[in-house]
């Protein structure tokens, strides 16, 4: 039998589900888009200046960052995951020193970045305050049968 997540173990019948934060997801997708960035890159590198850098040596770095930034979805959610995600976001400009068109790719992964976090944060927000006025509603609805917690459906006579 599989393990269970401690999410799954606390789990009781009627419990709501907790949403997953828009800022993470967003912020996941922009890492996961900069890995292949970052992988085509590598190639780039591998290519131009492979005799100038030696081979292992681009091999090794490019790919070596691309692990980073596809682990670094794992940890995105936690106090310095951010943190990381800006210091990649770095990373990636910085490979424009050895690449000169990477500057302007780097900088247009950061500005994807930059959005994907503002408005993850935005979004996370205004689901924040749905669920507060939702909550409210069935408060002070409770007798009506139309709430989104069994369904939606309305029964008439």
């Amino acid at each position: 039998m599989a393990r269970l997540s401690r999410a799954q173990r606390e789990w009781r019948p009627g419990m709501p589900r907790q949403r997953r934060s828009i800022r993470v997801q967003f912020a996941s997708i922009v890492l996961v888009m900069e890995a292949f960035v970052a992988f085509f890159a590598t190639l780039a590198v591998f290519g131009l200046h492979a005799s100038q850098y030696g081979a292992g040596l681009v091999l090794g770095a490019g790919l070596g960052l691309v692990a980073v930034l596809v682990l670094s979805c794992a940890v995105v959610k936690r106090s310095w995951g951010m943190a990381l995600g800006w210091v990649l976001q770095l990373a990636l400009i910085a490979l424009g020193f050895i690449e000169p068109m990477m500057f302007f790719v780097g900088v247009l992964m950061t500005l994807a970045w930059w959005f994907a976090i503002r408005t993850g944060a935005r979004l996370d927000r205004e689901n924040v305050q749905r669920d507060r006025e939702q909550a409210e509603w069935e408060r002070s609805h409770p007798d009506e049968g139309g709430s989104a917690a069994s369904g939606g459906e309305v029964q008439t006579q």
